[in-house]
């Protein structure tokens, strides 16, 4: 189709002048991965349509696949210009902010700029909270997945994040009951499983931390943090010889967790026993 278009417009002007044969070249040449090719032809396009939302949006597009991000967000604030409430260009100047230059603030006024036009939009208040994350405002990037769990109750990665979140402020129990929604939402996922691991560490309850990281352990077989871990509670717990036994896959695993063990307090009950002397000692 675009094909098309560009040959029965390119005929209309071969001086340049012609607006349409250049946006259609640029997005042919966008469709063929030419993209700085692309811009050229956004720009040739521009200079007979100054305040062209769409060859501003194009540009702008393709700018963020060259890694120019700063243009790139220059060409969206111009599409935006022109079109005051567009979803698209301000949730791509937010994605733009966040992802690739951590201007955190900037983004997160993008973002909920994009939310006023689009209330219902998951991808807007995601993103959003994702911001905030990333930018330790942790309070405000709770309520934030709160807004996206309003939208989207069974979505993983909300639940997974807002856990993170919580566990960030030291709210592991909160934190233990966002991981264990998102290990419901997605059983083959090892990752909430480890995070509850950790929070009950955290809290001292290491026989429910044992558990949690036998569990991420049985998914990430080869995950040698889940056994090491898995290896520290039992040692916390006085179970020796799953101590060793954990404590020896890790070591499979990475052989520096054997250099590690050896100077971690959480191994001191244990550390004279005969069994998990020798192991370290290899």
């Amino acid at each position: 189709m675009i094909g098309s278009k560009l040959k029965a417009t390119g005929s209309l002007s071969a001086s340049g002048q012609n607006y349409w044969h250049w946006y259609y070249q640029g997005n042919l040449l966008d469709e063929k991965e030419s993209y700085a090719e692309a811009v050229a032809c956004y720009e040739k396009a521009l200079a007979v349509r100054p305040q062209d939302y769409w060859s501003w949006y194009n540009r702008g597009k393709v700018l963020q696949v060259l890694e120019r991000y700063e243009e790139a967000i220059e060409s969206f604030a111009r599409a935006i210009e022109n079109r005051q409430n567009d979803y698209w260009s301000w949730y791509s100047k937010g994605y733009t902010e966040s992802e690739y230059l951590g201007d955190y603030a900037a983004a997160v006024a993008s973002f909920s700029r994009s939310i006023q036009i689009r209330p219902q939009d998951y991808w807007a208040s995601f993103r959003k909270a994702e911001t905030l994350r990333h930018w330790e405002k942790y309070d405000s990037a709770i309520a934030a997945y709160d807004d996206v769990i309003k939208l989207r109750p069974q979505d993983y990665w909300s639940w997974y994040r807002r856990g993170d979140a919580k566990r960030h402020l030291g709210h592991y129990l909160d934190a233990i009951e966002s991981y264990k929604k998102a290990s419901l939402l997605n059983p083959t996922s090892g990752w909430p499983w480890y995070k509850q691991g950790d929070c009950q560490r955290y809290l001292q309850n290491y026989a429910a931390a044992s558990y949690s990281y036998e569990q991420a352990s049985i998914i990430f077989e080869d995950d040698q943090y889940s056994w090491y871990n898995r290896a520290c509670c039992a040692a916390k717990l006085g179970q020796v010889n799953l101590a060793c036994q954990c404590l020896q896959k890790s070591i499979a695993l990475n052989e520096n967790n054997r250099q590690l063990a050896q100077i971690d307090t959480d191994f001191e009950s244990i550390r004279n026993e005969e069994q998990f002397s020798s192991l370290i000692a290899k």
